[in-house]
């Protein structure tokens, strides 16, 4: 079911080819999930989710149909200072840019990984992602911290709070958390090698 409405939204997406496969994969993740409407699972609002769809997929503008109420209510207390970091740190400042800011703010609230629980085929998804579309960020991750850990750490260290343990990371007895693998199986029915072929040939 993933798989197939994957294939749809890419299928008929418009842009530069890794954000087509990029909105393609969280968009059909969030609506596999069925627990909340659309514009609440990506963290945004009614009227960004119609902009985004009218813009980059058009022939899936009926998703608004069950967009529910708006997303943009924080769930969270630092998810308004994530979307706001994410934004400042944008690439080209562009309106995808915002979008993707939203979606990574909400989906950085799930359990997992941030690139399986935005739906992704692998953590290259998301190191590509934040590469192109937050490059001041991404350049700050220097030594390749795992996502989660290094955006609340620069929301610590831009609020003065000092959460680490030691000095520096390579005296830290934490170290293997914040810069361990993050390996696994991406979530729902998107296998990565068949996403790939299917984007690559769309």
């Amino acid at each position: 079911m993933a798989r197939d409405l994957y294939r749809w939204l890419v299928a008929g997406a418009r842009g530069h080819p890794a954000d087509r496969h990029l909105f393609a994969c969280i968009l059909a993740h969030a609506l596999g999930e069925g627990e909340r409407p659309l514009a609440e699972a990506l963290g945004l609002s009614a009227a960004q989710l119609a902009t985004l769809l009218q813009s980059r997929m058009p022939h899936a503008l009926s998703l608004q149909i069950d967009a529910g109420a708006d997303g943009e209510a924080p769930q969270a207390l630092e998810e308004p200072d994530l979307r706001a970091l994410l934004i400042e740190h944008g690439t080209a400042g562009a309106a995808e840019e915002v979008w993707l800011a939203h979606m990574l703010a909400r989906r950085s609230l799930g359990a997992n990984h941030l690139w399986q629980d935005l739906g992704l085929t692998a953590r290259s998804d998301l190191v590509d992602l934040m590469q192109r579309h937050f490059a001041p960020l991404a350049a700050k991750n220097s030594r390749d911290m795992k996502w989660k850990k290094f955006f609340y750490r620069e929301l610590c260290e831009r609020e003065g709070v000092l959460i680490c343990k030691a000095p520096t990371c390579d005296v830290c007895c934490d170290v293997a958390h914040c810069f361990g693998g993050e390996d696994g199986e991406p979530l729902g029915a998107l296998a990565l090698s068949q996403t790939r072929q299917l984007s690559a040939s769309a």
